[in-house]
């Protein structure tokens, strides 16, 4: 192909991801979904590599393209397949991520496959929201290994019997599989007649054109870095069960290739914000995929000249059982932190300061209602521009639900949204400001909180000040970072979350 055709084939596939994407939102029933917009869609070619995603969460994807290989050979394929999974130690994040993948052939030959992950804010866990402070990954809910829901064309009942009977609340649980079922169907479709409309010849040579160029443009990319080892160390604010400021490290080796190494972080720990493998490479893709050209197509070939090593049994390569709920939010956060701030003593003029650092994850319910969100804060200001104010940062690419869906779906009231004036730290260029939420209960509920940056603020950069630190309140008595608790009809709950950190000394 010329130059031309590979664009147009590049972003045709790319839209094909966005479509797929669209029939999600539009067909889902819960508010994670159709409102927050909590999930992903990507295209893999026949050997599980990457080819092509929306611009949907970071977290899932770098996941996805991490891990697609080794899900997609496990399995016989055969036309009008499709499996489900939600491990995290075989491809997953976090229980509550569902996956789907479905394989296109053309004739008798496996050419392709379209994916796509959504959370479920009900996946069986016995606390509501399904996101709890647990010790193992049973404990969080319903695990799904990669298990086959269409065999041939014709679903498998059998399947969905067996999740749905591991749900709180199944119902919905179905509208939201049904939703993704379609768009993985709409992708299947369109990805086929494409296919049959080049060629499956043509369209393997594409794929391999689009990441050897995806490869140059990110070793362009990375040569601006220069070479040398730069090392950076950040903690977690706790685990929920009584360990505190768990440490990670990195350094960053840096000649023809980027070496990430983890060595040196603390082991796993009791709560849930270990990290499987998956989980960190996504978090390391997105810190370097950052730093390439604009134009580098977001598939395998951007990622060949990364490498990671990652000690077993750390907190960022954690063994099973270990309960990872809040690693695929809250590590995968700090993870990015690291880098950064790594990469900061590499290219002190390029790199901004710390964001808010949390995903703010609030998890609640009752009997016949699960909820979920994140929630934004400040960005951290960098080299040419103050930092955003009550936004989603990094890892997420999530909205905040809108107060209407809120309080039209729950029984609850939201007696405040605001930005958290003075938050963010001062600076030749300030942090971003957190945001304030405060949610009245108008029933019995459990709640659990999975916060950070409550205890070690977002750090400044060149002289800025850090962030502000969250702060999470029941009727105005402080709260841990990470707990759940019962709150009763009248009770508030306000949420303070972190602000960025400023960068310069502000001369």
């Amino acid at each position: 192909m010329n130059s031309i055709e590979l664009s147009l084939f590049q972003h045709r596939i790319q839209a094909l991801c966005e479509e797929m994407g669209a029939v999600l939102q539009g067909s889902a029933f819960s508010p994670n979904i159709k409102d927050r917009l909590d999930f992903s869609c990507a295209v893999f070619d026949a050997n599980g590599a990457l080819c092509a995603q929306a611009a949907h969460i970071p977290v899932h994807l770098g996941s996805m393209a991490y891990a697609m290989a080794g899900i997609v050979a496990q399995v016989d394929w055969r036309p009008g397949d499709m499996i489900i999974l939600n491990d995290p130690y075989l491809g997953g994040t976090h229980l509550p991520d569902v996956t789907l993948i479905a394989p296109i052939f053309t004739g008798p030959e496996l050419a392709a496959f379209v994916a796509n992950r959504a959370h479920h804010a009900d996946i069986g866990a016995a606390t509501p929201g399904s996101m709890p402070i647990a010790r193992s990954l049973e404990e969080e809910g319903l695990v799904i290994p990669p298990t086959l829901i269409s065999r041939g064309g014709k679903p498998l009942p059998e399947t969905l019997e067996y999740i749905l009977s591991g749900l709180n609340n199944p119902a919905s649980g179905q509208a939201d599989l049904s939703a993704q079922i379609s768009a993985n169907e709409r992708g299947r479709r369109e990805l086929t007649r494409y296919i049959e409309q080049l060629g499956p010849g043509r369209f393997r040579a594409a794929l391999d054109e689009v990441n050897d160029y995806a490869e140059r443009l990110a070793r362009a990319g990375l040569a601006r870095l220069p070479r040398g080892e730069y090392y950076f160390e950040d903690c977690m604010d706790d685990d929920g069960l009584g360990r505190e400021d768990i440490v990670l490290r990195a350094t960053l080796h840096i000649n023809d290739h980027v070496h990430v190494d983890f060595s040196g972080t603390d082991a796993q720990v009791p709560g849930n914000i270990n990290c499987p493998l998956s989980v960190t490479a996504a978090a390391v893709y997105y810190c370097f995929y950052c730093l390439m050209p604009a134009e580098t197509p977001p598939c395998a070939g951007s990622f060949r000249p990364l490498c990671l090593t990652v000690p077993p049994g750390c907190l960022l390569n954690a063994r099973p059982p270990a309960a990872v709920a809040a690693g695929n939010v809250e590590t995968s956060t700090r993870i990015v932190d690291v880098v950064l701030g790594a990469l900061a003593r590499a290219m002190p003029e390029a790199i901004p300061a710390a964001s808010h650092g949390s995903m703010n994850n609030i998890a609640m319910g009752a009997r016949g209602w699960d909820y979920y969100e994140t929630l934004g804060g400040g960005m951290g200001g960098g080299p040419h521009v103050a930092g955003g104010s009550a936004v989603q940062t990094h890892m997420t690419n999530t909205l905040n639900t809108p107060v209407e869906v809120v309080e039209m779906h729950y029984p609850l009231r939201i007696r405040r949204y605001a930005i958290r004036r003075g938050s963010g730290g001062a600076g030749r260029h300030p942090g971003g400001d957190g945001l304030q939420r405060e949610y009245e209960f108008i029933q019995d509920t459990s709640v659990t909180l999975l916060s950070e940056r409550r205890r070690h603020a977002p750090w400044g950069l060149h002289g800025g000040a850090g962030g502000r630190c969250g702060e999470n309140k029941l009727n105005g008595a402080p709260l841990p970072g990470k707990c759940q608790l019962h709150a009763a009809p009248g009770d508030r709950l306000l949420i303070d979350t972190a602000g960025g950190g400023g960068w310069g000394d502000g001369s």
